[in-house]
């Protein structure tokens, strides 16, 4: 096998979970619409918040990706959404289709044989698309093992 394509293989493989870590997928599976807008003891954000910043940031290296005139949030006020907001249920299963929706436009990316892993972003010298690759799965992985840790305080794993 080509050096590249098990590059390939193993960034999608990291990127979609599931390994050394719940994927996206199990951790939200079967969640209770009750508890979206609950906040864990001694947490100020709600579950639905901290699923909403695991888009926003995903969207956000998607877009640094693909789109040399994107604009990043302000950090950290434009990752989260207002401690004070609070979500419905389309709001909750929005948030889980466009974090779906932009993992699986970062997986194409990553399978697309014309894609250079390693080449520096023609917009960003010294990013490289296997370094927002890293990045978005270390991320991810963080933050569902929080979802996750969160469920069982809760006990509604």
């Amino acid at each position: 096998m080509n050096p590249d394509d098990v590059v390939r293989s193993q960034l999608l493989q990291l990127l979609q979970g599931g390994h050394a870590h719940f994927s996206f997928d199990q951790a939200v599976s079967d969640f209770p619409l009750a508890h979206i807008n609950t906040r864990p003891p001694n947490v100020p954000y709600t579950l639905w918040h901290l699923l909403e910043h695991l888009r926003i940031a995903q969207w956000d290296i998607l877009e640094f990706i693909r789109n040399p005139h994107h604009v990043s949030p302000e950090w950290p006020v434009g990752y989260w959404p207002n401690p004070a907001q609070t979500a419905t249920a389309d709001q909750w299963q929005a948030t889980l289709t466009a974090f779906r929706a932009d993992q699986q436009a970062l997986a194409a990316i990553v399978a697309d044989p014309q894609t250079d892993l390693y080449a520096d972003l023609p917009h960003a010298a010294g990013y490289n698309i296997l370094r927002e690759i890293l990045v978005v799965a270390d991320h991810n992985a963080y933050h569902i093992g929080e979802f996750s840790i969160f469920r069982q305080i809760l006990g509604i794993w």
